[in-house]
């Protein structure tokens, strides 16, 4: 599948990179957000019962879907309001740098959704419908991240609405979808994962804090500064795993959790990055870094929660 360009391509623009541009489009790093959630969810669900694979792979595929349609949307609007150029740092780059039609990114953005909500419709047949509104809350969410009158990204509220949303939220769903429903050790497990796809966020906003600033967003990275808003993922990144070792020490978790202590290669690496750099393109290795270390960390919680469940 071939992207729909622009007539009026500039000369350097290559007018045919298939699967690559498509594939930078919906941010790839990111879709950590989207299928760590879902996993870490279903490993919790797993000491209740057996797993409805059906229910697992549709919440993963429907995860992901948002995931990448909330990017698009990013694009979308960020090309509408001027914010994006072909040298910006970060971005998909589809519509600046690859001649896509901003209408194909939309189309494609609620094609995805659109199937998202099949998803649901089949999720919901098979669990409750009630989730029907927890999970359209999170569609409406996503896209009104830069979507509508006044986006979330340009408030200081981004990351809590991130990591709730598309963090806890979508752990809490894989978990009811599985077991029919929400416990107080489900919510607890769910906090790490919530703090780190809200770092996810900040990371991207530390990185482009003067392209921000000079927007008129008012995300924490601008209010703070970014020395003090490295401090603050910092701060992020300790509490996440200082969470596990609380979970364990009482109890809650098992000893096996402790595994992702194996992961703190990366935060340190995003701290590090951050400090020593100052332009966006220096800074890009860190967002990358922090999105690495949700996955990996989610992943080996999961892991942990896994062997768990048969060694405890």
């Amino acid at each position: 599948m071939q992207p729909n360009l622009h007539q009026g391509s500039k000369p350097g623009i290559k007018a045919n990179k298939g699967f690559q541009v498509w594939w930078q489009m919906i941010r790839p790093h990111t879709l950590t957000a989207g299928f760590v959630p879902v996993v870490l969810g279903t490993a919790l669900a797993l000491k209740e019962g057996k797993i409805h694979f059906g229910l697992f792979f549709a919440m993963l595929i429907a995860s992901l879907l948002i995931q990448a349609a909330t990017n698009m949307f990013n694009e979308y609007y960020d090309f509408k309001r001027g914010l994006d150029s072909e040298h910006s740092v970060g971005i998909g780059g589809t519509i600046v740098r690859d001649g896509v039609k901003p209408k194909t990114v939309m189309q494609l953005a609620l094609s995805f959704y659109g199937i998202a909500l099949l998803l649901g419709v089949y999720i919901c047949i098979n669990s409750s419908w009630y989730l029907a509104l927890v999970g359209l809350i999170c569609m409406a969410v996503g896209y009104l991240y830069t979507g509508g009158p006044l986006p979330i990204s340009y408030t200081p509220f981004g990351e809590f609405f991130s990591g709730l949303f598309m963090g806890m939220f979508i752990i809490l769903i894989a978990f009811f979808i599985q077991t029919g429903t929400v416990t107080a050790g489900s919510i607890l497990f769910s906090i790490p994962i919530f703090i780190l796809v809200s770092a996810i966020n900040l990371s991207n906003n530390i990185r482009d804090l003067e392209g921000d600033k000079e927007n008129g967003r008012k995300t924490v990275a601008v209010l703070l500064g970014k020395k003090k808003a490295v401090t603050l993922l910092a701060i992020m990144f300790i509490l996440s795993y200082l969470w596990v070792i609380g979970l364990i020490v009482t109890g809650i978790s098992p000893i096996w959790t402790a595994i992702v202590i194996l992961s703190t290669v990366k935060p340190i690496k995003a701290i590090q990055v951050f400090k020593k750099g100052s332009l966006p393109i220096q800074m890009a290795p860190a967002m990358k870094a922090t999105a690495q270390t949700n996955t990996i960390f989610g992943l080996l919680f999961a892991v942990g929660i896994f062997v768990g469940h048969f060694f405890s």
